[in-house]
Order: structure tokens, then C-alpha cells, then sequence
């Protein structure tokens, strides 16, 4: 018997099912999690065993815990997943496929931190006439433990309280005046506030990023898909590894995550169970690392 512990193979791509091949990693490993698995009988990627193809939904639902449970493993205690799931019309109801994983991971020990619209400017057009069209998706935010790793500083936003784009009654003319603070009551009635100069009670960097991301389909010409959108993965991996951490995407595909992960100088491990995914990924990797 081999008793080696494993070791976890930095910037490669493995090729088999997620649950088994999640099992040979060692513990502790990853720094967060960040992945797009097959919707639920949205496309066949041509491959026995596939995830999306079970009989129903609760097969799916199923399945995914299963592989989630086998990466929590891998992930370290401080460490987050970063989970996008996109819904499913069934006999013209709405099947809440999204979340009924998140509560299913939930029950399972998960601890959800938020939920994130992905909103989709560019969304398919649709001819449906009963109902509003779909231009939303879902990406949740668990952590493994209640204390985790979050660098928010990472992923801030620009102020708008202070832009043209403020929506705040006379915004822009408070900035920079002592007691510029617009009304009483504003920020919870804090005197310094009211006192000083408004704008210096907000942070340099920007304002904590909000729950909803309006974000472009992504594109890649080698695919026959649609693949996770690279300005919806890289908030993700920035405020979940810090440099040279570890990112894990236990559903690789065309491997974007692992082209984010590298841009932003962090390491990748991909699981794909597609053999010829594998070989476009890894292409498009090569790619990247000769330009």
C-alpha cells in the first residue's frame, strides 16, 4: 500500500468525474472554489456519467451535493466556493433549481455568506409571452467555516454618491464641505458625520461590492458553448485567493477559470470529465502562457 500522501497538482488539468477524482486530492489544499457546473437538461456534452442529464431534478440536485461534499474536503478551512447555477423550465414551471442546491448545500454543513444576480445585458432574446424574459443567473458565495479568507478591498466599486450617476437629491454639490452631510439623520445619526466633510467617511478604494454584477455572456471561438464569462469569475477569484493561492473548478469545461487564475497571478487545478474539453483547455492555456 502506498501511503505517499497526494499532492496536489498545480496548473494542470484532470480528466475524469469530479467525485472520484476530488477523492485523490489532498486535504486542505485550495484556496476557493469557483465554478459553473452543467445546468440540469439545458445541453448533452456527449460523455456517460455527465452531470445535467440525470432523469430529475432531484437526481441533479443530488449529484451536485455529492461533488461539492468531496471538494469541501479539499478546501482549505479558510476557503470559499464561488457557485453560478442557471434555472430550468419544466412543463411551464419554473423548476428554483439554483436555489434548491444552495439549501441542499446549506443542510449539508455549507455556510452560505450571499447571493449574487448575475444579471446579463446581452441575454438571448425570447418569444415567451406569459412570463417576464429571463436575463438573471445566480452565483452564491459559501464559506467551509465561519472565519474565512474575503479580501473585499480586492473587489471594490467606484463611489457613486458623489458621480453623475448619484441618485441622491443635490449629491455632487456636498463634496468636500464641512457639514456637508445632506440631512439630519443621514448614516444613522452619526454626529462626526454631520460635522465633517461627507466624503471622507467613505472608503478610498471604493464601496463594497453589491449582489448584483452586470456581466456579458462570454465567448470563445474553439467553443461550441457559451463559457463562464471572464468579468464573472475574476471578483471571484480576487476576493477568494490571495496571490499565488489556489483556485479549483471542479467542472473546468474550456477551462476559463484556469485563464482568470493565471492573469491574475494565482494557481489553477481543473476537473473535466471530457476528454476532448480537456485538450480545448488546455490548448487555450498554452495559448495564453505564449502571448
Amino acid at each position: 500500500m502506498d501511503l505517499t500522501p497526494p499532492i496536489l497538482p498545480i496548473d494542470s488539468i484532470l480528466c475524469g468525474d469530479a467525485r472520484v477524482v476530488l477523492d485523490r486530492l489532498p486535504a486542505n489544499s485550495v484556496h476557493t472554489i469557483v465554478t459553473s457546473p452543467p445546468y440540469f437538461g439545458q445541453r448533452d456534452y456527449q460523455h456517460d456519467g455527465q452531470i445535467g442529464r440525470e432523469k430529475n431534478a432531484d437526481q441533479y440536485i443530488d449529484n451536485l451535493v455529492a461533488v461539492f461534499e468531496a471538494a469541501r474536503r479539499v478546501l482549505r478551512p479558510d476557503g470559499t466556493l464561488w457557485l453560478n447555477l442557471g434555472d430550468k423550465y419544466e412543463d411551464s414551471r419554473l423548476l428554483g433549481l439554483p436555489w434548491r442546491v444552495a439549501l441542499a448545500l446549506a443542510a449539508e454543513g455549507w455556510i452560505l455568506r450571499s447571493d449574487i444576480i448575475w444579471h446579463k445585458p446581452n441575454a438571448m432574446p425570447s418569444a415567451v409571452k406569459s412570463r417576464p424574459t429571463t436575463d438573471h443567473e445566480y452565483v452564491f458565495l459559501f464559506s467551509r467555516e465561519s472565519e474565512y479568507y474575503y479580501d473585499a478591498d480586492a473587489i471594490r466599486e467606484p463611489h457613486l454618491t458623489f458621480s453623475e450617476h448619484s441618485k441622491m437629491k443635490g449629491g455632487r454639490g456636498h463634496f468636500g464641505k464641512r457639514g456637508g452631510t445632506p440631512e439630519q439623520g443621514k448614516n444613522g445619526g452619526q454626529a462626526n458625520l454631520h460635522d465633517g466633510r461627507w466624503d471622507q467617511a467613505f472608503h478610498p478604494l471604493g464601496r463594497n461590492k453589491r449582489t448584483v454584477w452586470s456581466v456579458p455572456l462570454g465567448k470563445f471561438r474553439d467553443a461550441h458553448f457559451a463559457v463562464f464569462p471572464q468579468d464573472l469569475i475574476r471578483p471571484c477569484i480576487k476576493a477568494g485567493a490571495p496571490e499565488n493561492g489556489v483556485v479549483l473548478d471542479p467542472f473546468f469545461g474550456a477551462g476559463t477559470v484556469g485563464v482568470v487564475a493565471v492573469e491574475l497571478g494565482r494557481k489553477y487545478v481543473g476537473i473535466e470529465l471530457n476528454p476532448d474539453y480537456v485538450a480545448l483547455a488546455q490548448r487555450r492555456l498554452t495559448m495564453q502562457a505564449c502571448r
